[in-house]
């Protein structure tokens, strides 16, 4: 991870800065849908900074620049950032957030300057009202100024054709999505919902895209009103079977044009209910830019709500949960071929393998089954101490040879038609350190107890992350990240608006049959060494003796089928009846998983060994 020089780029951003008048100019991650993983030329925060992990947020005055990111990430901008940034790493006691930081330079009648398309309404707000405060001033930019230093070498946006998601896999009809969120509206009394996120686009209209790298959307904006239905989206990027598919139910218009047609939706639909008592709304998603609302006519005219479509989309039907079923045995086959082939060839043929050698392996192992799509992001291959950043990706030319003496931890992912994945599996091919041991079995029993765990309806992600978690704390240990994010369907790795963490959404809203969600406690010494297990885990009703309050109870059904290392498992820390569930799990895994190598000795030896009884 090599630093990149932003002397130069700072300079010109700065020089902008002083003509336009601005005293502080913010670049967040986010592009103007808010999406988590973004396309590169949105990558504005990267070019800027240097920093190229998912999450953070720079911020740069006449003489300064810091930038903020989570605990995943502070190794990684420590060794990226050069000597003209200032580092907040996020969380920690005494560190300002960015939103402080920003509010603290304004004094004076200072100016910030921001892109109101890459921020939220919301945010928008809140920063306004600090900065205020502080005697500043929050302006709206319209004319991006990172795109203008970076210039002609920006990447263009991407012109992906955009594909069917069938109704085989889709499980319900894009006309009945439709139909649902009318209703929903209805229930609210509004005039419309504005849906501006990539994922839920293109699950409600039963599209995929190949926009953003590793995600299956395309860039588009969608309008729904009790009567209208339109897709906003360049129509180079449509075939005739799209456009099949879509019929006459659908109103398509240029992805440009979304600004200008809902400030005249907004216009036209306000002045008629001015006469009316009850003033109707638009509702846009809490995550809709601040550029949408405003051109929406703002508070007037807007009610922002969380998205009705993410809470559906959340919610998996019966076949998107069949498909997570079948497309993680695939998966998981394609896992332990790997492991096996990476323990061959590191152990018995002495093979020297860096990093991306293995990532590559892994993709190539991937492409070879049935509805393989594309990876879901890219993959961590990390040795050693490497394995301790928690978002670390590797790079030919920079990155470590893998050390069969030391951990490694491979977290990745595929895209099927069929569904998503996401499995992270640490693993020692040598003699691992009793402290390894111990913090991989610990990890290991917080994995099982989530998995395990029974709960009431109605309780939140917020409530179970300390199952997790309890083993590691009970020795004084931790780690800094979530330990569940939601999983789309043949969509977004990543997916709200639920997950299990300490993030203040995950408060919010209860976990649900249907939800698909991520297992994944770790441990991770800098310097040395990291551990995480992540399983992909479905919620489901369950049966207890007893229904306190008569509520529903509800557990997990975990889909993950790829066995845990057995050299790193501390057995004495193990009770008898997780061994049991461990070698249940095993024996589930070999059951829907051998077949695959029916002539692969090597992995079909490999994986009777990894999964035999404790």
């Amino acid at each position: 991870m090599e630093k990149v020089n932003t002397t130069e780029r700072l300079a010109e951003l700065r020089k902008l800065m002083q003509e336009r008048q601005i005293d502080v100019y913010m670049v967040p991650s986010e592009d103007s849908h808010q999406s988590e993983y973004i396309a590169p030329c949105d990558a504005r925060r990267a070019f800027i900074s240097g920093f190229t992990g998912s999450a953070g947020y720079a911020v740069i005055t006449h003489e300064k620049a810091a930038l903020s990111t989570d605990g995943r990430y502070f190794n990684q901008a420590e060794q990226q950032l050069d000597s003209n940034w200032q580092l907040l790493k996020q969380g920690l006691q005494d560190v300002p957030t960015i939103q402080e930081w920003t509010a603290d330079q304004v004094a004076g009648g200072k100016v910030v300057g921001v892109d109101p398309s890459v921020v939220t309404a919301a945010d928008a707000r809140k920063l306004a009202d600090k900065i205020k405060k502080k005697g500043g001033e929050y302006k709206a930019v319209d004319e991006n100024l990172i795109d203008a230093v970076w210039g002609k070498s920006r990447p263009a946006r991407p012109s992906e054709k955009v594909q069917v998601q069938p109704l085989e896999y889709a499980g319900k009809s894009f006309t009945d999505k439709i139909e649902e969120l009318r209703k929903e509206l209805e229930k609210k009394k509004a005039l419309g919902f504005i849906v501006s996120m990539l994922d839920e686009i293109a699950w409600l209209y039963n599209l995929r895209g190949s926009d953003i790298p590793y995600n299956p959307v395309f860039f588009s904006y969608a309008v729904v009103t009790p009567t209208t239905a339109i897709l906003y989206v360049d129509d180079s990027k449509l075939s005739q079977e799209v456009k099949d598919h879509l019929g006459d139910k659908i109103t398509l218009k240029p992805y440009d044009a979304i600004f200008d047609d809902v400030a005249a939706l907004s216009n036209e639909t306000f002045q008629a209910t001015t006469e009316t008592t009850e003033k109707k709304k638009f509702l846009t998603s809490t995550r809709a830019s601040w550029a949408l609302n405003k051109a929406l006519g703002g508070e007037e005219r807007v009610d922002e709500v969380r998205s009705p479509v993410g809470d559906v989309k959340a919610i998996k039907n019966e076949v998107e949960l069949e498909g997570m079923r079948q497309c993680h045995i695939r998966d998981g086959a394609a896992l332990s071929e790997y492991f096996a082939w990476l323990e061959d060839q590191l152990i018995n043929k002495g093979a020297k393998l860096d990093e991306v050698d293995g990532a590559d392996k892994l993709e190539s192992i991937r492409a070879k089954k049935d509805l393989f799509r594309g990876l879901s992001f890219d993959t961590i291959s990390s040795t050693g101490a490497n394995a301790a950043i928690i978002h670390y990706k590797p790079e030919k030319g920079a990155c470590s040879a893998i050390d069969p003496k030391a951990i490694y931890l491979c977290d990745s992912g595929g895209q099927y038609q069929d569904g998503t994945t996401d499995t992270t599996r640490t693993m020692h091919f040598g003699e691992p350190t009793e402290m390894e041991k111990t913090a991989y079995t610990l990890v290991l029993k917080g994995n099982i107890a989530l998995e395990r765990v029974r709960f009431p309806k109605g309780t939140t992600g917020f409530a179970l992350d300390a199952v997790a978690r309890q083993f590691l704390w009970a020795e004084g240990l931790d780690y800094r990240h979530g330990t569940g994010h939601g999983v789309g369907s043949f969509l977004n790795v990543h997916e709200g608006p639920i997950g299990i963490g300490t993030r203040v959404q995950y408060s919010e809203v209860s976990l649900s049959v249907g939800n698909v969600v991520s297992d994944e406690p770790g441990y991770y010494e800098d310097g040395k060494f990291g551990i995480r297990i992540e399983n992909m885990i479905m919620v489901k009703e369950v049966e207890t003796k007893h229904k306190f309050g008569d509520k529903p109870y509800l557990g997990f059904e975990r889909v993950t089928l790829t066995p845990h290392c057995r050299k790193l498992v501390d057995m004495s820390l193990l009770t008898d009846d997780e061994k049991n569930f461990i070698n249940e799990y095993h024996q589930e895994v070999w059951n829907k998983t051998s077949n695959f190598f029916q002539n692969d000795p090597l992995t079909t030896a490999w994986l009777k060994r990894e999964t035999a009884p404790y």
